[in-house]
Formats: C-alpha cells, sequence, structure tokens
C-alpha cells in the first residue's frame, strides 16, 4: 500500500510539472525590457540610435532588477544574396545573449519587421518562397544556439500583418514550418521553448482567430504565444494629430484634468479596457496551459507640443508612468509574462547606468508619481 501511494505521489507530481511546467519557461513574475531600435535596422547597428550594447550595459539591466530581455533581429538584412547570415552580426548577436545569460537573465531573439519579407506576399496565400526563407533563417539560428541554455526562447515573428481568419492559417502553416525547423536542429532546441506571435500580435485578432486548437503540433509541447498593446495608441505612441483621431495627453482617471486641455483626456482604453484585454489572455490562454508574453508594450511622454505646457507636461510624464505601472501589475496579477519596449532610454545600454528611474520604476510595476492636483 504504502509503495503503491509513493508510485501515485510521483506521478500526481510528474503530471503537475507537465501541466505546470508551461509557465516555468520565464521567470514568475517577470520583469522585462527590450532591446529596441539596436539589432533590428537593417542599416545596421546603431543607426537608429541606441549603440550596440556592452556587457557593463547589460549587467546594469540585471542589477536595475530585469530578468528577461527580448532581443529584436533583422537576421535577412544581414545576409548575403544566397541567404547566409553575416557571421559579424551573428556574433554580436550571441555576444549580447551569452552576457544576458550570464546574468542569469532570460533571453528571447526574434526576427522582427527585418524590411517585411515574412509580409510580403499578405498572407493571402502559401509561398514556398516565404516558406523557404523560415527554413534557412531558423536552420542557421538553430545550428548557432543549439548548444545555447534552454534560458533562450526563439520567437519566430513580430507583429505579422494578418487581420482574417484566412491569413491567420497561412500563418499557422509558417508556423508550423518554424517549429519543425528549430526541432530539427537537435541539441537544446529539441526542447526549447518557442513563441509564436497572434495575428498581427493584437489580442483581439489572436482570440478570434487563433484558439489553442489551431497551434502548430509540437513534439516537445514547448510552445508560448506572443501578442502586444498600445492601447489607446494615442496616448502611449502617437506623436501628432491625425485625421482619424488626436493625440490624447492624460490617461487613467487620476491624471484627467478639469480646467485645460479637457479634449486630450483620453476618451477610451482606459484601466477597465487594458484589464479586460489582458483577461482575455489568460482566459483563453494562459487558464488553458499556453503561457503568453506581452512583447511589447509601453507608454511614453509626448515630445514638445504647443498645447502642452508647464505643469501639464508633468502630468503627462506622471499619467505615461501611471500607464506603465498599471500594465505591468494587470500583466502580472494575470500570470502573463512581459516586456517593455524600451530603446537606450531606460538603462544606458552601454554604461548599464539608469537613466530614468521614474521610467524604470514604473515599467517593473513599483511605483509611479502622484498626479498633480487642481488641473
Amino acid at each position: 500500500m504504502i509503495k503503491r501511494l509513493s508510485t501515485f505521489i510521483i506521478a500526481t507530481a510528474s503530471l503537475l510539472m507537465l501541466s505546470t511546467g508551461a509557465f516555468a519557461q520565464l521567470p514568475s513574475p517577470s520583469y522585462g525590457l527590450n532591446l529596441g531600435n539596436t539589432f533590428e535596422p537593417g542599416c545596421g547597428i546603431g543607426c537608429w540610435g541606441p549603440p550596440m550594447p556592452t556587457q557593463a550595459g547589460i549587467n546594469g539591466m540585471a542589477a536595475a532588477g530585469f530578468n528577461t530581455l527580448r532581443i529584436p533581429c533583422a537576421w535577412y538584412s544581414h545576409a548575403n544574396h544566397q541567404g547566409v547570415i553575416d557571421p559579424t552580426y551573428m556574433a554580436q548577436v550571441t555576444s549580447v545573449v551569452n552576457w544576458a545569460l550570464a546574468a542569469n537573465m532570460y533571453v528571447i531573439i526574434n526576427e522582427h519587421y527585418d524590411t517585411g519579407w515574412f509580409d510580403a506576399s499578405g498572407f493571402r496565400s502559401y509561398s514556398s518562397r516565404v516558406n523557404g526563407q523560415v527554413v534557412n533563417l531558423w536552420t542557421q539560428v538553430g545550428n548557432n544556439f543549439k548548444n545555447t541554455s534552454p534560458h533562450l526562447l526563439f520567437a519566430c515573428a513580430n507583429e505579422p500583418a494578418v487581420s482574417t481568419q484566412a491569413g491567420t492559417n497561412i500563418l499557422l502553416q509558417y508556423y508550423q514550418t518554424f517549429v519543425n525547423t528549430v526541432r530539427g536542429t537537435g541539441g537544446n532546441n529539441a526542447t526549447r521553448w518557442l513563441l509564436i506571435q497572434g495575428p498581427s500580435a493584437n489580442i483581439d485578432y489572436t482570440t478570434s482567430f487563433m484558439p489553442p486548437s489551431s497551434f502548430p503540433t509540437d513534439p516537445a509541447h514547448s510552445l508560448m504565444l506572443e501578442c502586444h498593446c498600445y492601447d489607446p495608441y494615442q496616448f502611449t505612441q502617437m506623436t501628432t494629430d491625425a485625421s482619424w483621431g488626436a493625440m490624447f495627453y492624460f490617461w487613467g482617471a487620476p491624471f484627467h484634468v478639469s480646467k485645460q486641455l479637457t479634449n486630450r483626456n483620453a476618451n477610451w482604453g482606459e484601466e477597465s479596457w487594458i484589464t479586460s484585454e489582458l483577461d482575455k489572455m489568460k482566459t483563453n490562454y494562459s487558464a488553458k496551459g499556453i503561457p503568453v508574453l506581452m512583447g511589447e508594450w509601453r507608454a511614453v511622454p509626448k515630445p514638445a507640443e504647443s498645447d502642452l505646457t508647464g505643469q501639464y507636461i508633468t502630468q503627462n510624464v506622471n499619467s505615461t508612468a501611471y500607464w506603465n505601472y498599471y500594465f505591468h501589475n494587470t500583466a502580472v496579477a494575470d500570470g502573463l509574462s512581459a516586456t517593455c519596449w524600451q530603446t537606450d532610454d531606460i538603462i544606458d545600454q552601454v554604461t548599464g547606468t539608469v537613466i530614468n528611474q521614474t521610467a524604470l520604476n514604473a515599467v517593473r510595476g513599483a511605483s509611479y508619481p502622484a498626479p498633480i492636483a487642481g488641473l
């Protein structure tokens, strides 16, 4: 009886490890950031501003409390006409990966927009050319990292330009090729965690068109889902008014103003919206055993605007900190992993020093400045 009970306990523990192992690949909670605009420019590292990181820079990120690093890459922009990836570029990415792993961080490398080759066919029909490029790229990347720590994850794409069920069905065929190719390179890639992106990395498109039952077949059962969120875009990223809508300067009930610039208060996409969107990822995926990464998110202050002056500038800055604080903590509460978007403006990628302590505190969900009363 005792022997049978022991066997049952061991078997049950093994099942629990299998059922919860999906959530063990990234730290929980995750405190993540992107090396944005660094490795993904087709014109080369540094041409969009952020420089090649150093080991000191990566160590500074880890020392500031970040445990997850997402590195957007542009492999084909750094390949020759035969599709062979430039060994110098491969070595640069590898260096940063190894520095981050040595600093006890988890690392995600992807194929970012990269001139749009993955999206060029519009996902209107299956393209053997695109499929062949997926094989070529991930064979090279896979072979380079096959013996690297399992704390490195591969992500197939970034924001594949899909907004229909038919397009998603085509996208999923390429994802199956991605999985097969990586698994076929062997080593740690046989079980390495792989990320696939929802259509346009959009939460609503993803929950509508890509249920768990549609995911690629993976012998390792180690697939994660990635989506992004910049809602409302008019507040988080928009830098000029457009015909379809104006910029928001103030987000969140505590930060709305009532004397001036009331037309700049957000009128959609506030706290309840963010909670609802992230809850969809929990209900449809993480609660069903599929871990989720919110791979990009962040609100940034507005640049100098003619109607944004004085204390209203501070209110906008504080309001963006509140958005970042709220998003991070809501994602954590829903059991989601998250890597905020940053472009060498929170931690210096060369020296590792903190550039913006307020932003750092907010994206890690620690604190945000209080709103200015009486505006």
